[in-house]
């Protein structure tokens, strides 16, 4: 998987993010300290006293690009063996010591480099630094024919879930094979091919770890709050004595050049509209071509000036929208243009319109006003990832071992800053103006008169649900599993300090003389604020038999203005480096909004404009309903959106609107009009169901002074709120079956109508379900993914809101273990009622208790804090009101609430898969035939 890392700036970035803003020069960096152990290990350390947390990183300098053509996907492999068990920690123990800490942790791979990493609470840091060395210096011991063939399995089914059965899903695959000749390490995905991983030999993984993951091929770094010479002590303690692996090389730079265009295509089995990729080859990663191109794609794709969109979406409507962007890698890079278009659109329109909006970009050119706007919000968007001492050791060891250097980060900024009008046309003449390139054609079955012209057919290799019988064979093999020495005892789990104490941030209310409610909290890390608007009605106030009217004028408010138009909006919102954005949820309408400081107050101004001042604007609105049809015709082809709509219709039933997606459906957008959304606004836009929450370095006196504004604008009214009874609780379990033919993987949906999150229950039923499915070492996921191998992830959780929601456990499961796996989850539902060991117990205790003290690290988490509290009335301390829930629950209370409210003869058994291999199975389950429903849930 492919990770987006965040990250974080030090307090001393302050008066420079003050000043630096919008300027073109930065003397931003991150005070840090960097040394190299004997073995090769560079080491960096951080500190940030801000919270007692601290996190851990490892990065390994070996992705996708270290493996050889049939021997791919190793990486990736290796990501998820090192989370199997090592020499001294035992089987499936690294995720449940690190969340009986009250921490986390995780990995990613892409096709330069693996990474590790944990955050903790300060106590629990040797402890990680521990584990974490263990398996990069104790592993080998423990990688065995039985634990190499079951994540073997896991990878496989995670190729099912993410790209064999979704759309358009082996787009990548394709791009790869006709960019890169077949010897380039890019030439294959990052997952690897299903035939290499199966026929993968211990030896060969064996030798594979030994060659790229030794210390003196990582990066590692312990960022947070700390003694730094304790810390010292113990990475010299733990990681000093692993050997080195043999001496390695970075990859050399290997870009590709193309002699002629080349185009495939592709008949997708889950697709509804075509895709079209044209793809470029270009440049690594830090080349200063990287950033002017990264620059260009925003000119030329990005907004309603961007000639991509206004030739394709505006004046042409091939699609209802338009991405480009550069990605650059370590040894060479892409520039790429996605198109999907409307289900009726030819590609071969959509390959012309690109070469017309290139020559529409030459000729109308760019203004430096729109490359300093351009910057501006790029540069604001940097600061605002920089938000987790985990996102700024990513940073650091990733520039520590791409860019040679954790301090590149100031000149990663700065090469942004300094692209000139001079650089974008280079680029643009150099790399993509009448040069040849690499284009795919990714049609519905049966369509391929969409295909762009002159296109050859690829051959995709697809696995075909049959094969799934065939269980990943290996031979067992010769090897001496000898154990590794230690000059010390490693069995020894270090002690951990005394937990850090909750500590609750200060909470502030207030209110206008409209009756708008305002929550803040004031964080002054960092010059930033981020503040939501929440408006209580949403799709709940839409006419049952006009769904969609909520969800449009969300799209539609963000059109422009009575006094803007929608590219003068856009522009004014970039101009201030803000992000202003709508939604609508089920019960709701809301805005969020992040800016710098210094523009708070213009970025209300405009805030307020949008609110109050709406343009209606009827060209717009065209546009947004047929991109809100094509949503839903695409999310119809997608097996997970499928499971979830059908679900909430088998539960909440045809009569509840909590039932439906706050899209609406094709007939009911069609149906709508402007003036059905300025009677919703009319009617259930009003400060009396309002509520604001903000955080930031801002005080509560300058928030209510800036938002006072609000008050004589905008005037309050009564809403009325419709009412739904709530379904009877059903008295027998059914099982149902949506058929997507060929699905290489089921989605299993069972639960039932339960809990409202207002109901004095829900919590302590969330703390009950916690080791049945609340995280990954809940009981459905070691069975279902760690023990047996169907999955990549099992999951089961509680979701109530102001209405009763539901109980669900969850899975994408491989074809033929459907039965199986149904089996299990109904099984383990039922022991869970007979109450959980000692050990489990104490478990969910310590990690729902525990990880409080990463739980206010971030502004959005704050944020997330502030609006449970306006959403539902809760006290201010209703952490620390929990935090007694959790400790002083009993085991006969956790079996009370299990007995009460899980009951897998009484809930919906709904499977999303092939028909025509699994339904007949399912009359095993033991609830009666299965009851056939099309895609939207009926009969």
């Amino acid at each position: 998987m492919k990770y987006k890392s965040k990250f974080i700036l030090l307090s001393l970035l302050i008066a420079f993010i003050i000043a630096g803003c919008g300027s073109d020069k930065t003397d931003l960096k991150i005070d840090f300290e960097k040394y190299t152990l004997e073995n090769g290990l560079e080491v960096i350390l951080h500190e940030d006293k801000s919270d007692p947390i601290a996190a851990v990183a490892i990065q390994y300098h070996v992705g996708s690009n270290r493996e050889e053509k049939g021997r791919t996907g190793f990486a990736h492999l290796f990501e998820h063996m090192l989370f199997q068990e090592s020499q001294h920690i035992g089987q499936d123990q690294f995720f449940k010591k690190i969340q009986n800490a009250g921490g986390t942790l995780n990995g990613f791979t892409w096709e330069d480099g693996t990474c590790y990493f944990e955050i903790v609470p300060n106590n629990a840091l040797e402890m990680a630094l521990w584990m974490e060395s263990d398996r990069m210096g104790f592993l080998l011991s423990t990688v065995t024919q039985e634990a190499f063939a079951n994540q073997q399995q896991v990878v496989v089914n995670e190729k099912r879930q993410g790209v064999d059965n979704r759309p358009y899903g082996h787009t990548s695959y394709v791009i790869g094979k006709l960019l890169y000749p077949e010897d380039h390490p890019y030439n294959w995905q990052v997952i690897g091919a299903a035939e290499d991983l199966r026929n993968a030999t211990l030896k060969d993984v064996r030798n594979f770890y030994q060659k790229w993951y030794g210390p003196n091929n990582a990066t590692l770094v312990v960022a947070g709050d700390y003694d730094r010479e304790q810390v010292k002590q113990w990475v010299e303690k733990y990681f000093g004595e692993i050997k080195s692996s043999q001496p390695i090389k970075d990859p050399k730079v290997q870009l590709v050049s193309l002699k002629e265009t080349k185009k495939a295509f592709h008949e997708d089995n889950f697709a509804k509209s075509p895709e079209l990729n044209m793809v470029f080859p270009t440049v690594q990663e830090y080349d200063k071509d990287a950033y002017a191109l990264d620059l260009f794609s925003e000119l030329f794709a990005d907004g309603k000036k961007a000639p991509l969109y206004k030739v394709i979406v505006e004046e042409k409507k091939l699609a209802p929208s338009v991405s480009a962007y550069q990605r650059s890698n370590e040894m060479a890079g892409v520039f790429q243009i996605r198109v999907r278009s409307f289900p009726d659109k030819s590609l071969a329109k959509v390959e012309a319109a690109i070469s017309e909006a290139f020559k529409k970009f030459e000729e109308d050119g760019f203004k430096d006003q729109d490359l300093e706007r351009i910057k501006a919000k790029i540069e604001t968007s940097f600061y605002n990832r920089i938000s987790s001492i985990l996102g700024k050791s990513f940073r650091l060891a990733q520039y520590n071992e791409y860019a040679g250097s954790p301090g590149f980060i100031s000149k990663d900024l700065q090469n942004t800053l300094d692209v000139t009008k001079d650089d974008i046309w280079r680029v643009f003449n150099n790399f993509l103006k009448d040069k040849p390139y690499v284009l795919t054609s990714f049609v519905p079955k049966d369509k391929t008169d969409l295909i762009a012209e002159n296109s050859e057919r690829f051959p995709v290799v697809e696995e075909k649900v049959k094969d799934q019988k065939q269980a990943i064979e290996t031979t067992a093999e010769d090897i001496t599993i000898e154990k590794i020495p230690s000059s010390f005892d490693r069995t020894i789990e270090p002690e951990k300090g005394e937990d850090p104490s909750l500590k609750i941030p200060e909470v502030w209310k207030g209110e206008l003389a409209n009756g708008i409610k305002i929550f803040g909290i004031e964080h002054n890390e960092l010059p930033l604020i981020q503040f939501s608007m929440t408006i209580k009605g949403g799709m709940l106030l839409d006419d049952i038999n006009k769904i969609g009217v909520a969800n449009l004028i969300t799209d539609v408010m963000m059109e422009g203005t009575a006094n803007k138009t929608p590219v003068e909006l856009e522009e004014a919102i970039d101009e201030l480096g803000a992000r202003i954005s709508l939604y609508t949820g089920k019960e709701s309408i809301g805005m969020r909004v992040n800016c710098l400081k210094s523009k708070f107050n213009p970025v209300c101004d405009l805030v307020k404009e949008i609110l109050l001042e709406p343009r209606w604007d009827e060209k717009e609105f065209d546009r947004i309903k047929q991109e809100t049809i094509e949503q839903i015709h695409r999310n119809s082809a997608r097996p997970g959106s499928i499971a979830s709509n059908v679900f909430n219709k088998l539960n909440y039933g045809i009569e509840h609107i909590l039932a439906y997606s706050t899209l609406g459906t094709k007939e009911s957008i069609e149906s709508i009009t402007m003036d059905d959304l300025k009677k919703y606004y009319e009617a259930n836009f009003s400060p009396s169901v309002t509520h604001i929450t903000v955080v930031g370095d801002i005080t509560q006196r300058k928030v209510l002074a800036t938002l006072k504004k609000l008050e004589d604008s905008w005037q309050a009214k009564d809403v009325t709120f419709p009412e739904y009874s709530t379904p009877p609780a059903r008295k027998k379990s059914a099982v149902y079956f949506v058929d997507v033919p060929g699905a290489k993987q089921s989605q299993i949906r069972i639960g039932n109508l339960s809990l409202a999150y207002t109901d004095e229950d829900y919590y302590p039923a969330t703390v009950m379900n916690y080791k049945l499915g609340g995280s990954f070492n809940g009981i459905v996921n070691l069975i279902l993914r760690e023990e047996k191998g169907y999955t990549y992830g099992a999951r089961s959780n509680f979701s109530g809101s102001n209405y009763p929601g539901t109980f669900q456990a969850s899975s994408s499961i491989q074809s033929n273990a459907t039965l199986e796996s149904a089996q299990i989850f109904r099984d383990e539902i039922k022991k869970y009622r007979n109450g959980i060991s000692e050990e489990d117990f104490a478990f969910t205790k310590n990690a729902l208790i525990k990880s409080n003290a990463r739980r206010f690290e971030t502004l959005g988490a704050l944020m997330g804090m502030l609006n449970s509290i306006a959403n539902y009335d809760l006290p201010f301390d209703y952490i620390k009101t929990r935090e007694d829930i959790v400790k002083n629950m009993s085991p006969e209370q956790h079996k009370k609430l299990a007995e009460k409210y899980l009951n897998p003869d009484k809930m919906v058994y709904l499977i999303v898969g092939d028909a025509k291999t699994q339904l007949k199975s399912l009359n095993k389950l033991g609830f009666g035939k299965p009851i056939l429903l099309d895609k939207v849930g009926n009969r």
